[in-house]
């Protein structure tokens, strides 16, 4: 899942996108509306967290940019104020769903999941390919019906590589998908993690590497 946060009061933001990463979202930040205007023009974003009380251009202005796009992230709006009026005046901007600070991480965490399984065009719940069945709602993945015990990066790859069968995923584009804009495009970090997966999924292997293309899942029996 691929999240831009978009926050002001830096403090929050920061402890926001830590807690997100760490929970195996691919997580921007913006601190102001202006920012968060080019991000979302050169990003594509599954979820948008959206401060309403934005310097720079306005929360409810960026709300309205975002849900104006055919292909639209959902919008978590974040507010201070918890009045009824304003949580409708929120929602009917066309943000999705309305949380109220301060609040509780978990729940944000559960609302952000809940969003993304409410898009219009979400993907289908259970990824099978090459006796790999992956549960992105549930965070189980099995093959051949052995459980899997795959780290969140691992498991991200894994459900991308899945989600592309029987494409190929270039590093780079592995690198946008599970990472952020933060990570390092010179880095091994794709390659490790993609040997740490072949490893956990054991033999025949299914991850196959093609120079200068990418990784695919290539299904072993056919």
């Amino acid at each position: 899942m691929r999240v831009l946060v978009v926050e002001d009061a830096r403090s929050l933001a920061d402890v926001l996108v830590e807690g997100l990463r760490d929970q195996g979202m691919a997580v921007d930040v913006a601190y102001d509306g202006l920012a968060a205007a080019a991000k979302l023009d050169a990003n594509a974003y599954e979820v948008v967290v959206l401060d309403r009380d934005l310097p720079g251009v306005h929360g409810d202005t960026i709300c309205r940019m975002v849900t104006d796009r055919d292909d639209r992230p959902m919008v978590l709006m974040l507010t201070a104020a918890d009045a009824p009026a304003d949580r409708v005046g929120g929602l009917s901007l066309g943000a999705d769903d309305y949380l109220v600070k301060p609040f509780h991480f978990p729940e944000l965490v559960l609302r952000l999941r809940s969003l993304v399984r409410r898009r219009p065009y979400a993907r289908a719940r259970t990824l099978r390919a090459a006796g790999i069945e992956l549960d992105p709602v549930h965070r189980t993945a099995t093959r051949d019906g052995h459980r899997l015990d795959l780290s969140v990066k691992e498991f991200e790859v894994l459900a991308a590589l899945l989600r592309a069968s029987p494409a190929s995923l270039s590093a780079e584009a592995l690198l946008e998908q599970v990472w952020d804009e933060h990570a390092d495009p010179f880095t091994n970090t794709v390659a490790v993690t993609v040997g740490r997966l072949r490893r956990k999924l054991g033999s025949p292997q299914v991850i196959v590497t093609t120079p200068t293309i990418g990784y695919r899942i290539a299904d072993p029996t056919n």
